[in-house]
C-alpha cells in the first residue's frame, strides 16, 4: 500500500503547484499534518474491527471539509479570511485537495481500497481496472463493470465493491494482522514499496529542493 512517505511526497507536489505565493515552511508543515491525519485510524483498529482505511479514510470527511470551507469563505464575515487572510483561504482549499487526492485517492487504488462512504454505507471499494483503446473493441474500461443478471434480467453495477469492517483488515505497523500473534510481532514501517513509490519520493524531494532554490534570492541564504 502507499506508505506515509509516499502520501507526503504527493502532497508536497500538490502544495508546490497550488499554494503559489503563499508557499512557505509553515504552510508545508500544515499540509504534512493534514495528509498524515487519516493514518490515525490505524490505532483505532485495536478497539474497532476494520477501523484502518475506514474511520478517517471515508470521503465523507472530504465532503464535510469542503462544505465547511466553501460556506465560510463565501460569506462576508469569513472566519478563515478574517483570521489568516487570503493565505488561509488558499491553504484551507489545498488542505482539502491534499487530504482527498494525496491520501484517500492513493489508498482507494491499492489493496482493499477504502470504506468510501462510511458511516452511511459500510463497504470497502477499490479503484482497480484498465482504460484503453482497442483497434477492434474501441474504448474499453474495466473500472466499473456493468452487466445484466441472466436469471433476473436486472442490471448490475460493480464499482470495485469489497467487504465490510467486519470482514476486511488492512495491515499496518500498529496491527500487522487481525488476530494477535503469540510470538514476536514483525512490525514494519515501510518507506517505499515498489519502484513507483520510490519514484514519487524522489520526485517529491526534488520538487521541494527546486522550489527552495527558486525562492531564494541570489546572493542570500535561506534561513
Amino acid at each position: 500500500m502507499p506508505t506515509s512517505t509516499v502520501h507526503a511526497a504527493v502532497a508536497f507536489l500538490v502544495a508546490v503547484g497550488l499554494l503559489g505565493e503563499y508557499y512557505d515552511r509553515r504552510a508545508l508543515a500544515i499540509i504534512l499534518g493534514i495528509v498524515l491525519f487519516p493514518e490515525l485510524d490505524t490505532a483505532l483498529g485495536l478497539v474497532m474491527d476494520g477501523a484502518h482505511r475506514t474511520v478517517f479514510h471515508t470521503l465523507f470527511t472530504s465532503v464535510v471539509a469542503a462544505g465547511v470551507v466553501y460556506w465560510d469563505t463565501s460569506r462576508e464575515g469569513s472566519w478563515i479570511r478574517g483570521r489568516w487572510g487570503a493565505a488561509g483561504v488558499r491553504l484551507a482549499w489545498v488542505g482539502v485537495f491534499v487530504h482527498t487526492f494525496a491520501h484517500l485517492g492513493l489508498d482507494w487504488a491499492h489493496l482493499s481500497g477504502i470504506n468510501i462512504a462510511w458511516p452511511l454505507v459500510d463497504q470497502f471499494f477499490s479503484l482497480d481496472g484498465e482504460l484503453y483503446y482497442s483497434a477492434t473493441e474501441g474504448v474499453v474500461q474495466t473500472f466499473v463493470d456493468v452487466a445484466v443478471d441472466p436469471e433476473t434480467g436486472r442490471q448490475q453495477v460493480d464499482a470495485g465493491g469489497g467487504g465490510t469492517t467486519a470482514t476486511t483488515h488492512v495491515s499496518s505497523p500498529v496491527q500487522p494482522s487481525k488476530e494477535p500473534s503469540e510470538g514476536p510481532v514483525d512490525r514494519r514501517f515501510p518507506i517505499a514499496v515498489g519502484g513507483w513509490q520510490l519514484y514519487f519520493l524522489v520526485v517529491g524531494a526534488f520538487t521541494l529542493l527546486a522550489r527552495r532554490v527558486q525562492s531564494t534570492p541570489k546572493g542570500t541564504k535561506e534561513s
